[in-house]
């Protein structure tokens, strides 16, 4: 599985997502974007030593995109099986991340390999799949973009264990920073009070607050050599807004940081 995954677990959900695993249990993560929910799905699959197959939902993923269909090749049509089949035939983690984009009738597909059942019925090739033992699903979405639209429906919430991410502790969030862009303590604590100062703006003039993931960016670039207040307005300020009002405020917050 390649390289070792670092992961620096917030408070448990290590220990819960095990139990989960060992249960046969499926998994609902909620949090903000960037806060390290892929992260530690993919940290996960390795402690457990099982593959990953990752889909990024959106409106145009259909339930044949999930489970497969049939293609026409030269010897005449044949069946693919689509990445959510394959993780319940090999025994993999099958990770839906941000599944509220996922079109209503896509998620139902999951249902009968969220409960008890724990089957895949291939419509299309009359297939009735009974999922491998070491077969999890794991689905992720961010709670800050939920409207009366895209919500998760309660019968396919309570199908699932929940764990709840955020943005880590200072400390923690220091360390993560100083772990992934390989930069002293000193510039990765400037970066996560930068962070928590925007993160206040949240709501007011900010959509989405900054993430971990933009801080790790931003360190990288002034290790690299650009200057930091350049490698802050390209890698946490232009991502996250468009509006010149709110630009221009980030980027007093940048001057007052560094």
């Amino acid at each position: 599985m390649g390289n070792s995954i670092n992961y620096i677990e917030q408070g448990g959900e290590v220990e819960i997502f095990k139990h989960a695993a060992a249960n046969f249990l499926p998994v609902l993560i909620k949090g903000p974007t960037g806060c390290g929910k892929t992260r530690f799905v993919e940290a996960m699959a390795q402690r457990l030593n099982r593959p990953v197959y990752t889909i990024a939902c959106h409106d145009d993923l259909t339930a044949a995109d999930l489970v497969g269909r049939h293609l026409i090749g030269a010897e005449g049509t044949y069946w693919q099986d689509g990445p959510l089949t394959r993780a319940v035939r090999e025994g993999a983690i099958c990770y839906l991340d941000e599944v509220v984009e996922a079109r209503k009738d896509t998620t139902v597909v999951l249902h009968p390999l969220a409960d008890h059942r724990r089957i895949l019925p291939l419509e299309r090739t009359g297939e009735l799949l009974q999922a491998h033992s070491d077969f999890m699903l794991v689905i992720s979405y961010n709670p800050g973009y939920q409207n009366m639209l895209k919500g998760l429906k309660p019968s396919t919430r309570q199908r699932f264990v929940a764990l709840s991410f955020d943005y880590p502790s200072k400390e923690l969030e220091t360390e993560i920073v100083c772990q992934e862009a390989g930069v002293e303590v000193e510039l990765a604590q400037q970066l996560v009070l930068l962070a928590q100062a925007l993160r206040r703006l949240k709501g007011h003039d900010l959509e989405e607050a900054a993430s971990t993931r933009l801080l790790i960016y931003a360190a990288m670039m002034i290790k690299s050599g650009l200057p930091a207040k350049d490698a802050c307005i390209s890698c946490i300020a232009e991502p996250l807004t468009d509006e010149a009002e709110t630009l221009g405020a980030i980027c007093q917050l940048i001057d007052a940081h560094f």
